[in-house]
């Protein structure tokens, strides 16, 4: 049920956004349809392999921060993007694209943060000759 509210939560707060930001800023969301320009293939390798999937698709690129994002948080990459063109046409996709983000990223972030710290109580200690060539 938490998870349930979670998603909900975050529902709500891309709907007020994107709200706030058509109404005040002006700001033009995509009409585009999701399903006329993809398919199931590219919404499931984009789920899996963001980084592949956005280097060797047609979406549009450019930019420092698209690039930091790229290498950095490329689910963040896709939800963003995601939002951008398909707001208006499928907002559950663009809910599906930001669940997938935070839980992928931070579940990431949680697993490598779990292996470095298992490694580092091991204990294992290493001995090691070092040469110094002159």
């Amino acid at each position: 049920m938490n998870s349930l509210l979670k998603i909900l939560f975050i529902f709500l707060l891309l709907t007020g956004l994107a709200a706030i930001f058509k109404n005040h800023f002006q700001i033009e969301f995509g009409t585009s349809d999701y399903w006329e320009k993809h398919g199931y293939f590219f919404l499931i390798f984009i789920s899996l392999f963001p980084r592949l999937t956005l280097l060797f698709s047609s979406i549009v690129f450019g930019g420092v921060l698209w690039w930091l994002s790229f290498f950095f948080a490329p689910r963040f990459l896709v939800a963003y993007l995601a939002s951008v063109a398909y707001w208006e046409s499928n907002p559950i996709l663009v809910l599906i694209a930001w669940s997938i983000c935070l839980s992928g990223e931070s579940g990431e972030k949680y697993i490598v943060s779990k292996k470095v710290r298992n490694y580092k109580q091991s204990g294992e200690t290493f001995e090691a000759e070092f040469i110094r060539k002159d």
